[in-house]
């Protein structure tokens, strides 16, 4: 394999604790990360080294799980196992605790943004999904709760675009969600991983998702175009599944927006890239493998993460602490 992916800096963001997940903001000038301290920490380049910032250590009072950044970049949301998501508001190089959401039973373990910023969404291990909207004013108010799974849901997505929601669990199943009269239902389960669902991704162009599991694979899912579903709901298939790549559990999976590319998060400490292949059937879907670093970290890693802005810059966070940023290229 003529493609590299070169270690451009380690950083120990958390030591003496995992991290468990890094998220670039919008501008890809700063990059949040958070642990089994309780912190979650901001990350900015000087130079050429990255520094910390600023530290938010007063919100949680057990382990931060996820980080999101609002579309505007203003705001940076946190899930947490002390059952809270805590909304950071920027201001300028520090954040203040604007308010923290509640209701959740235990653990929430992942919060996204809507493409809006006017949706929140949080999952958690108490089997459920919350959709949150928010107000002019900063107000937030739940205004779903969907139980269309039947174990701890791991992750929470959403469609680039469009108003849909994907949630993947420990019951080995992903979820699609859609809008129904203020109201939201699932719409779509995608069945076929054998074991637990941690991540999921969706493309580019928001046409397919993929997810990544505890059964060492990759699957990616496109919606089918209508009259391929067997009911009226929206109906996702799935064209392709990577398997054979992987040593342990697939932790994570992020999509890259500029190139395309794929990279994973994996139990075994390795690091990979996929880059996707030339098919002549435009309804299926084919990936090799570009680039694996099979000991990027110490210990397992959580997290992958693409610069928005530059191209091929990816972020990778682990058990043993550290960030790592590396620079992938792509001999085409």
């Amino acid at each position: 394999m003529k493609d590299k992916l070169e270690l451009l800096h380690r950083v120990s963001a958390h030591p003496d604790s995992r991290c468990w997940y890094v998220a670039w903001n919008p501008r890809g000038t700063l990059l949040a990360s958070c642990g089994g301290d309780r912190a979650i920490r901001i990350w900015g380049k000087e130079d050429d080294s990255w520094v910390c910032k600023c530290v938010l250590s007063d919100g949680h009072q057990r382990t931060v799980r996820k980080v999101a950044w609002s579309p505007c970049g203003n705001y940076l949301a946190s899930a947490s196992f002390d059952a809270t998501t805590c909304i950071w508001k920027r201001k300028d190089e520090d954040f203040e605790c604007l308010t923290v959401l509640e209701g959740h039973e235990n653990e929430v373990k992942c919060v996204a943004w809507s493409p809006s910023g006017n949706l929140l969404a949080t999952c958690s291990r108490d089997k459920s999904v919350w959709v949150w909207e928010v107000d002019e004013d900063d107000e937030y108010e739940c205004v779903s709760v969907v139980n269309s799974h039947t174990q701890d849901v791991k992750h929470v997505a959403w469609h680039p675009t469009l108003p849909l929601l994907a949630s993947a669990s420990y019951d080995n199943k992903v979820c699609v969600y859609g809008e129904d009269d203020d109201d939201w239902e699932c719409r779509a389960t995608l069945e076929g991983h054998t074991s637990t669902v941690w991540s999921l991704a969706f493309d580019p162009a928001g046409t397919r998702l993929a997810s990544c599991s505890d059964d060492r694979t990759i699957r990616i899912w496109k919606e089918a175009q209508p009259g391929e579903g067997s009911s009226s709901d929206v109906s996702w298939k799935c064209v392709c599944t990577l398997s054979g790549f992987h040593g342990r559990t697939i932790y994570d999976i992020a999509w890259c927006g500029l190139t395309g590319a794929m990279a994973t998060a994996c139990g075994d400490d390795g690091v990979r890239v996929f880059k996707e292949e030339a098919t002549s059937d435009p309804e299926q879907a084919e990936f090799s493998m570009s680039v694996h670093v099979p000991k990027a970290h110490g210990q397992d890693v959580n997290c992958v993460a693409w610069n928005p802005k530059e191209a091929g810059l990816l972020a990778s966070c682990s058990d043993d602490g550290d960030i790592c940023l590396w620079n992938y290229q792509s001999e085409e």
